[in-house]
């Protein structure tokens, strides 16, 4: 695995990437320190992050894997991988599965779901491979019909589940409904979502032999991040050791935060990947450290997403995409303001989108049909995974001015308040 330095990568990143050399204009380019780089604007990031005309990247890509961010159509986020950087990434990645229980001879039936350049389904799949512990995989992939999905579990004498939480639910309450027998799991290995108390709760009626445990913490767009062990509480993870520098900062005054227990948003730099740089970019979570500084592979707890974008399901709806939406509507209806609440309920997430606009109530209510109609066309997944009953369908609640929610120590508006943990 190739591991940058920090100074290697910002002169790279400064020098060859356009976006790079504009944003480190005023960076010292000798005796800086991580803290002297801007955290990434993320809507600036992905603008100049295209097929055609790249401003980003440090030089074309002749080769590797290209994904893309889940559920999008207007604009799609590219996320560009040279070869060796792939390889890193599912190498760091297979080393935490291993971290966190999976041994030889496990059989493992891979829900992620994969095709239009999703990433999850192979990155499971090659890093089961690059662990090299000897196991066997069985690539089923969540979208497999769930009648199917239990007959391979069973006739292959599955006993690893490895998925998104929404999958295995499903697959839990088609073998629960249907009385399936013959089915055996000793491990739920999951990504991409929390497990919640009720849902783990089921999980363990359902399969009560099987341990529930993280996969790891990985974004297709930093990387991998981070992994479990068995040290590790629900919602906490290590940090991936000299790969990643992973720093938790202030979500007002973006102050680097060190001591425990104190909440703040993820900033990632990826030291393996040159093509895409990766340095300081918000990675779209927010949590707190539970381990003092100095500790090797920092442990620290997940609390929920960041205001970067809103996980549901296997895919992000970023808050940008949401303004475009509602940009449509606002001359119209004069909406004036927004934010968005992540709820829990009934084992499932359900996103509300708070809007305050001053045109008359009945109005407001006449266009909720025609707004959610732009919001699935926009993400189609969304459509999806309401149909799977993998989430409740969004909801539009009118707000007063009044009734918007800012934090309480700067005065800014809190854009996505996350209420699931």
């Amino acid at each position: 695995m190739k591991i940058y330095t920090l100074n290697e990568l910002v002169h790279t990143a400064r020098e060859a990437s356009p976006f790079y050399k504009k944003l480190y204009a005023s960076v010292p380019r000798e005796r800086f320190c991580i803290q002297d780089l801007p955290v990434i604007d993320q809507k600036e990031f992905w603008e100049v992050n295209t097929i055609d005309h790249n401003q980003l990247l440090t030089e074309p890509q002749t080769e590797g894997i290209v994904f893309k961010s889940g559920g999008s159509t207007g604009a799609p986020k590219f996320s560009f991988y040279a070869q060796e950087e792939w390889e890193s990434l599912t190498e760091a990645f297979g080393k935490g599965m291993v971290a966190n229980g999976l041994k030889a001879g496990d059989r493992v039936g891979n829900l992620f779901y994969g095709g239009e350049l999703y990433g999850s389904f192979l990155l499971i799949t090659k890093s089961v491979e690059k662990s090299r512990i000897g196991a066997v995989l069985f690539p089923i992939m969540g979208a497999t019909a769930l009648p199917i999905t239990a007959d391979i579990i069973r006739e292959c004498r599955i006993n690893v589940l490895a998925g998104m939480p929404t999958s295995i639910l499903n697959l839990a309450e088609y073998v629960t409904g249907h009385e399936v027998k013959g089915i055996h799991i000793e491990k739920v290995l999951f990504a991409g979502e929390f497990v919640y108390p009720d849902q783990r709760s089921y999980l363990q009626k359902v399969f009560p032999d099987a341990e529930i445990l993280s996969l790891g913490y990985a974004t297709v767009d930093a990387g991998a991040l981070a992994y479990a062990d068995p040290t590790c509480g629900p919602n906490e993870h290590r940090v991936w050791g000299d790969g990643i520098i992973f720093e938790i900062i202030d979500e007002g005054t973006e102050e680097v935060i060190t001591e425990t227990e104190r909440p703040g948003r993820f900033i990632a730099t990826n030291l393996t990947r040159r093509l895409m740089p990766v340095i300081r970019y918000p990675v779209g979570d927010r949590g707190c450290w539970t381990e003092p500084p100095g500790n090797p592979n920092r442990k620290f707890r997940m609390l929920g997403r960041s205001e970067e974008g809103a996980r549901l399901g296997p895919m992000t709806l970023y808050i940008d995409d949401l303004r475009r939406v509602l940009e449509e509507f606002s001359g119209r209806l004069g909406i004036l303001n927004f934010q968005t609440k992540l709820i829990h309920r009934e084992m499932m997430d359900q996103m509300i989108i708070r809007v305050v606009a001053s045109a008359p109530v009945d109005l407001l209510k006449k266009a909720e049909p025609e707004i959610l109609e732009k919001l699935y066309y926009e993400k189609p997944m969304l459509v999806e995974l309401i149909h799977g009953d993998k989430i409740h369908p969004p909801q539009i609640e009118w707000i007063d001015a009044s009734q918007l929610i800012y934090n309480k120590r700067t005065g800014k508006l809190l854009r996505l308040i996350d209420q699931r943990l």
